[in-house]
């Protein structure tokens, strides 16, 4: 999606005339449905105008084109400007700009691409600006096949036009950053002709914008899974380019890491919701220490992301090594202290208190963790506890650091890359979901994800079975409301699930299946929380059972008809004696699974009701951004 295309000349006529914030504004409350904020608007009047002035060259041809606020594909991100045209050989080739209003930063050794600047009201560490440009192109060649498979180039650099360099030993251009600063090269407020020379260098002859259509419509490859990567990661090669926050954490914990036998004990806390890319930043950082050759481990509370792993893994490593380094959150009851160096805790929600199959193990799974290494640190998202044993808080984990004398670091990872990118969508799913009142989300945020509310359970499945057949990355998933029968739990024909006055007829996965997210049968098997929480799909079917239901204007949670096999709400009222409180746990976990499965896919979410008036309600709030 693209928020102002046109040609240089309608680019510089729009600049001349005033109109061009105004348009962008317009524009961004029709495609993404939000107002622009003052400061924003600024910060296009100060940047477009600088821009203008440097394409008023008669070299620079006038039908070159020109786009504004260009959204990256299956991410959050947006490109400031990109300029379109080809090359003297006649090849398509655009130059792709990050424009910033920064006036000084700060130099920030021992991290990779980090520098320390004022943004948000304060300073804080970002990625240098050569970098942020370099990455985001990168992003786009990952996943434009148009762009791959024609010979398109993509030219990076980073535009800092309020910038004054200070000297030879700038810290913009030192040379801990020099080699994004050769692949993106930065221009400040007195390069204005460099950058001018820079462009005029890959647009020789106007396109009409065609490059830009390219990479704004041309067709997306999939994007990468954590689990089909994760071999050729663990190998060494670079699958994911990590962008802004995602770097930031990740030099952050690369940091400790690298000085985790010079250090007291550090325990990082690294915050993000649904696809911010919590998995694929701790297998990175496993990668990380394994290289290094550090003592480290994955862990994770549910199974089926580390079951996932290893099947994936099979044949590139033995499997001792494999069960070392993907390791439960109930294995360190009795580790003695500073035994690993680091452990990268996944779905750290999840942890519970005791540990083993009857939860007579161990004192607390994040004491202990905390305990057993020099590094610990816990990937978290609150918005996911799904079961009335998950302990995994911010503050449990603080508590717990503070009693060790483990140093804390917190970070956040607000970007997402699931879902399409659409943080519009995740919006909305958390204003339906917990009644946030305004549950409204514009189709034009993302065109692209695929929300639909079916009528029919049995079309739901139909469709899900269609999307699988391209690529078995599309999964029927429900909320726990049906009870799992155990004569049946490897018995296909034994159907756990029916839905009344519908012909619809299911078995939950099959007892024997550690890794339903992947076995080529597994589209014809319901899954649940416990099957796909930390792991992602291009398409997810969800069945709502009754337990979510719309009265009076709110969606509105009733536990009692949670199936008797669920053992997610086993125990609350021992643990939460007062009446009002179990209900307010039994009403959050409700939820949060819901969440939880409505945020697993990629490319779309496809969803049905037991409840009609639910179905209506979630119809008629969709109906806006349906895709067509």
């Amino acid at each position: 999606m693209i928020i102002y295309s046109g040609t240089k000349l309608d680019f510089a006529k729009d600049t001349i005339t005033g109109v061009i914030d105004e348009k962008l504004e317009r524009s961004i409350l029709e495609k993404m449905g939000r107002h622009t904020g003052e400061s924003e608007m600024r910060s296009w009047q100060n940047s477009l105008h600088r821009m203008n002035e440097i394409l008023y060259d008669p070299e620079i041809p006038d039908n070159a084109g020109i786009a504004i606020e260009y959204n990256i594909p299956y991410t959050s991100k947006r490109v400031d400007m990109i300029i379109s045209g080809r090359t003297e050989k006649n090849n398509s080739s655009a130059v792709v700009i990050e424009l910033k209003q920064w006036s000084s930063i700060e130099k920030v050794s021992g991290k990779d691409g980090i520098v320390k600047t004022a943004v948000g009201g304060g300073i804080h560490e970002v990625t240098h600006p050569s970098y942020q440009a370099w990455s985001y192109v990168q992003t786009i060649e990952d996943f434009n096949a148009e762009i791959q498979d024609d010979g398109t180039v993509l030219y990076p650099c980073a535009f800092l036009h309020n910038y004054v360099v200070k000297g030879s030993d700038d810290p913009l251009f030192d040379n801990i950053y020099s080699e994004y600063l050769e692949m993106a090269p930065a221009f400040t407020k007195h390069d204005a002709l460099k950058l001018r020379e820079f462009i005029k260098r890959y647009i020789k002859f106007g396109d009409k914008g065609e490059t830009i259509f390219k990479i704004d419509g041309g067709r997306l490859r999939p994007s990468k899974s954590l689990q089909d990567s994760l071999s050729s990661m663990l190998r060494g090669n670079p699958e994911f380019v990590m962008i802004d926050e995602q770097k930031v954490a990740y030099e952050a914990v690369a940091k400790a890491i690298g000085d985790v036998n010079g250090r007291k004990k550090q325990t990082i806390i690294i915050e993000g919701g649904p696809g911010t890319g919590k998995s694929v930043l701790a297998i990175n950082l496993l990668v990380n220490s394994t290289a290094k050759e550090l003592v480290c481990s994955y862990v994770t509370k549910n199974s089926a992301p580390r079951n996932v792993y290893a099947e994936k893994l099979k044949g590139t490593m033995k499997n001792n090594r494999i069960k070392a380094l993907f390791k439960s959150s109930g294995s360190f009851t009795d580790t003695p202290s500073d035994i690993f160096d680091v452990l990268l805790v996944d779905e750290a929600h999840r942890l519970n208190e005791k540990s083993g199959m009857f939860s007579n193990l161990g004192e607390n799974q994040v004491k202990e963790i905390i305990n057993a290494s020099k590094v610990s640190v816990f990937f978290i998202d609150e918005h996911q506890r799904v079961i009335v044993k998950d302990i995994g808080t911010k503050g449990e984990i603080r508590k717990w650091a503070k009693a060790l004398s483990s140093e804390i670091i917190e970070t956040d990872l607000p970007s997402q890359f699931r879902c399409n990118g659409s943080d519009g969508y995740l919006a909305w799913l958390d204003d339906i979901l917990y009644n946030g009142g305004t549950a409204n989300f514009d189709s034009a945020d993302n065109p692209d994800y695929d929300f639909r509310v079916f009528d029919d359970p049995c079309e739901l499945r139909k469709v899900i079975e269609e999307k699988n057949k391209i690529n078995n990355k599309s999964r029927l998933v429900a909320g726990y409301c049906w009870n799992w029968i155990s004569e049946g739990k490897n018995d296909p024909n034994v159907f756990d699930i029916t839905i009344p006055g519908t012909d619809f007829k299911m078995s939950w996965n099959l007892g024997n299946s550690s890794t339903w997210a992947i076995d080529e049968d597994s589209v014809e098997e319901a899954g649940c929380i416990h099957t796909c929480q930390g792991l992602e799909f291009d398409y997810i079917g969800v069945i709502i059972g009754d337990d979510l239901f719309y009265k009076d204007g709110l969606v509105c949670t009733d536990r009692k008809k949670r199936a008797k096999t669920d053992q997610s709400l086993k125990g609350l009222t021992k643990k939460y004696p007062d009446t009002e409180k179990a209900e307010e746990v039994a009403d959050e976990i409700i939820r949060n699974t819901y969440r939880t499965l409505m945020s697993r896919g990629l490319k779309g979410c496809y969803v049905y009701c037991t409840d009609k008036d639910m179905n209506m309600y979630l119809l008629n709030k969709s109906l806006s951004f349906k895709k067509q």
